[in-house]
Order: C-alpha cells, then sequence, then structure tokens
C-alpha cells in the first residue's frame, strides 16, 4: 500500500530483538540488504562476542514491514526518519547503527537527519555515492517490471549473484536460503525500494564529517561494491576502520557471519570506550 502524496505518513516499521542485553549499554541497530530482511542477521548476531541489545529493523514494503504504508515518492530519507521514529518507540536514543548494502545508504541518510542518534557506524559492502546513470535506469526498469508482473520473479536472481564465488562453491546451498527470503517478499516492497535507491544522492561529505568510531567492511569478492570503494570510505572517515573479509562476495554478514560478528563487536567496543 503506497500513501499519497502529501500524506507523507512514517511507517511503523516492525523491529526484532535479535539479542537482549545489559541496560545501560549502547545498543547495537543492523539495517538489512536488498532484497532481504532482517533475517540475514540471525547468523551474525549469533556469534557478536558483546553483551547488549541487538535490534533488527525491517526496512519499508520488506519482510515484517511489507504491509506499512509506502511514503510517496520512494525515497531512503523516509526509510531513515522511519528508523528513527521506531527507535525512539523503543526509548533508543543513541545507538551503534550498522547496514548492509541498502541498510549501509540508509544508515548515511540516518546520519545526515538524525546525526544524535549515531554512536558508531558500520557501513558493510556498501557506498556513498549515488547510482551512475546506468544503474539508476536498470533500478527503476525492474521496479517496473515487478510491478507490472506482481511478482518478484525479476529480482530472483540476485539470491545466486550477490554471493561470491567461493561461498557459491563452497556452500552451495546458501544461494537457496537467499532466494527463499527473497520469494517471501513483497512486489510493492521490491519496487518501492528500487526507486527509493535509484532517487538517493551522493552523501560523500557525511563521512568527512562524522568524527565518531566507524567500521567499512566488504568482502574481497564483492563484484557490487569492490574493496576499492570501501577502502575511499574508510580512508574519509576520520575514525574509520576497514575490515575486508577474504572468501565472501556481497552478502558477507551471511557468508562469513563469524567474521562480521568479530569486526561489529570490535565497533561496538570502541563506541564503549568513546563513552567511558
Amino acid at each position: 500500500m503506497t500513501a499519497t502524496p502529501g500524506d507523507a505518513p512514517i511507517p511503523a516499521l516492525a523491529v526484532r530483538e535479535l539479542r537482549g542485553g545489559t541496560a545501560g549499554s549502547t545498543p547495537l541497530v543492523l539495517l538489512h540488504g536488498f532484497p532481504v530482511d532482517s533475517r540475514m542477521w540471525e547468523s551474525t548476531v549469533a556469534q557478536l562476542p558483546v553483551d547488549r541489545t541487538v535490534l533488527g529493523v525491517d526496512l519499508p514494503g520488506l519482510g515484517g514491514s511489507a504491509d506499512v504504508d509506502l511514503p510517496a515518492p520512494p525515497g531512503l530519507e523516509a526509510a531513515a526518519d522511519a528508523v528513527a521514529q521506531a527507535l525512539a518507540a523503543r526509548g533508543v536514543e543513541r545507538a551503534v547503527v550498522a547496514g548492509l548494502s541498502m541498510g549501509g545508504y540508509v544508515a548515511l541518510a540516518l546520519l545526515e537527519r538524525h546525526p544524535d542518534l549515531i554512536a558508531g557506524l558500520g557501513l558493510l559492502d556498501t557506498k556513498a555515492t549515488a547510482d551512475d546513470d546506468d544503474a539508476r535506469l536498470n533500478r527503476l526498469r525492474i521496479a517496473d517490471a515487478v510491478e507490472e508482473t506482481g511478482s518478484v520473479a525479476e529480482v530472483l536472481p540476485m539470491g545466486t549473484a550477490l554471493l561470491g564465488e567461493s561461498t557459491r562453491a563452497a556452500r552451495p546451498t546458501l544461494a537457496a536460503t537467499l532466494t527463499a527470503w527473497i520469494e517471501d517478499q513483497q512486489p510493492a516492497g521490491v519496487a518501492w525500494s528500487q526507486r527509493a535507491m535509484a532517487a538517493r544522492p551522493d552523501r560523500g561529505h557525511l563521512l568527512r564529517e562524522f568524527h565518531g568510531p566507524a567500521l567499512v567492511l566488504v568482502g574481497d569478492e564483492d563484484q557490487v561494491t569492490p574493496a576499492a570503494v570501501a577502502e575511499a570510505m574508510a580512508e574519509a572517515l576520520p575514525a574509520g576502520q576497514l575490515v575486508v573479509v577474504v572468501r565472501s562476495g556481497h552478502m558477507t554478514a551471511v557468508e562469513d557471519p563469524a567474521a562480521v560478528a568479530a569486526a561489529l563487536g570490535d565497533l561496538a567496543q570502541r563506541v564503549d570506550t568513546v563513552n567511558d
């Protein structure tokens, strides 16, 4: 369901408590990639070496947020506002926010629109730049196709394509898991997400301005946001740390959850150190 222009409601997003933690510790908020939902974080959270609350937010139109009113026009700014509202409803005023791929785009929009919320920033297999013309047009083409067919078939190949070559060889069943998550999504949410990503601006300047603890993580086989992109982001962040996950593609959190958990745990501990 899509809201009419002018109504501009903020969607009430689904938030999953992936782990309970000690009261008073800064929570970790995880924003998923496209076209899946917060289930992608479960294996990572199971291996996190930190005792804190971990929340997974399903972004507009996806997962548990499939039936929310989708803001018009589509935009990651609206997604960021909805995440901030969902966290505020849980009493979260400050958090370590980490996002993978589209989740990283939303994390940067949060940093721009709700900077006081961000105690630490994790950017996983993502980028701060806008799409080029070809990528933007392809997103819009896919959005149109999904809507016209009423099916997510157009994005099902991503279940395999987003994984690294090493993962596909060593863990062939993982593609089936990822594909099943994609099949669970609603066409309206997939189309909205593609249009929202197509409309995003360059937010590279925010990296230079953020002085809090930051993590940039990338799979060394990521063909969507290659390691060179991650290296440039890490260099731009005053307190950025770069982690390259070997033998992993774009979906590092499901390909090597242990490595991602260790990196996120280190980021959370750096935030705790700053706050002490």
